[in-house]
């Protein structure tokens, strides 16, 4: 079997997901990964057949997206040029997590393909949301990387088509600790800004991953460290809280380990805000932005017992075992439907 599997690289969760199931699909026959987007600290261990630029979120250094660089970054030709050439139509099976030239590729050339991942579980109106929702966040969520089928991963099965989170091995396999330190990864704040309200905190001791730095820096009760896949998880697996946006993955993990979580969803950045939405009902704090106000919300937050935690039913292997069994005959031939504004010639 020769499988497709399209990789969005705009942040490290979709990455860091990748290199978990990719050794599992590999014994399904053989696959050639699409890496899509420019904005990421991970490198995928494995080798690429296909790269693009793609459609890539960037940040400001104060908790938001950075609409005119994001803006800066479209090319429309390019991105024709893509969709035209890229060879889905050559595979037996195409494995979307969240890539849009991908999508439009087999909108295009009328080729079934899987949204498998996070994003996918949206699809879903079970899924929770923020009291004030966002119209362009639900567009995006929904047509930014359609599919003929829909596979997705979330923190609880809000839907029969939704599975666990997948899970690093070396989280699966970890043993946690407690060596007293706040692990912290705010990707869209700089460290200027994270430094401003963490080194008031003296009796804490922080260790923030950085996009500034290329080896270890100590600064007063905070080691600033590069992002780095082995480091962090080490420093999250011995860690005594963690503070990080309201991603998918990272609070996964954390909620897995059992460890005290704090979040801070990315301004403009919908998914965290829905991700935010379905933490809060688990009992997870959740901050609007890093304020003067941290301080009085942080320590009270730190004293607290109560820490909510996630069970898994389904291991890697299995995981990807639903996915094959579920997608690999797939072959529907009813795309007008699922695409209706694409005009086929």
């Amino acid at each position: 079997m020769k499988i497709f599997y399209a990789v969005q690289a705009t942040g490290n969760g979709h990455i860091s997901r990748a290199m978990e199931l990719l050794p599992y699909l590999e014994r399904y026959g053989k696959v050639d990964i699409f890496l899509s987007g420019a904005n990421n600290s991970l490198q995928l261990d494995s080798s690429v057949r296909y790269r693009s630029k793609g459609l890539s979120l960037f940040y400001t250094n104060s908790g938001g997206l950075n609409y005119w660089e994001i803006a800066r970054q479209i090319a429309p030709l390019r991105i024709w040029r893509e969709v035209r050439d890229l060879p889905v139509e050559k595979y037996d099976l195409v494995i979307n997590d969240f890539e849009c030239i991908t999508s439009l590729a087999c909108a295009f050339k009328k080729v079934p393909s899987v949204n498998f991942g996070h994003q996918a579980s949206f699809i879903s109106p079970k899924v929770p949301r923020p009291e004030k929702k966002d119209p362009m966040g639900e567009w995006i969520l929904r047509h930014y990387a359609r599919a003929t089928q829909y596979i997705g991963l979330h923190f609880k099965q809000y839907d029969d088509f939704i599975l666990p989170p997948v899970i690093k091995k070396d989280i699966l396999q970890a043993e946690p600790q407690d060596k007293g330190h706040i692990t912290v990864y705010l990707s869209s704040y700089n460290d200027s800004t994270v430094r401003q309200h963490l080194q008031s905190l003296k009796e804490f001791r922080f260790q923030v991953f950085s996009k500034e730095v290329k080896q270890p820096v100590q600064d007063g009760n905070i080691l600033f460290m590069p992002v780095n896949r082995s480091a962090f998880n080490k420093s999250l697996i011995s860690c005594k809280a963690i503070l990080t946006g309201a991603g998918f993955e990272t609070p996964a993990e954390a909620l897995y380990l059992g460890k005290k979580l704090m979040v801070i969803p990315i301004r403009g950045q919908y998914e965290q805000f829905c991700n935010a939405a379905a933490l809060k009902k688990m009992g997870v704090p959740v901050l609007r932005t890093l304020d003067a106000g941290f301080e009085q919300v942080f320590r009270p937050w730190m004293d607290q017992k109560r820490r909510p935690t996630l069970h898994l039913d389904y291991s890697t292997e299995s995981t990807v075992s639903y996915l094959m069994h579920n997608c690999s005959n797939e072959k529907k031939n009813a795309l007008d439907l699922i695409y209706p504004e694409f005009v086929f010639n």
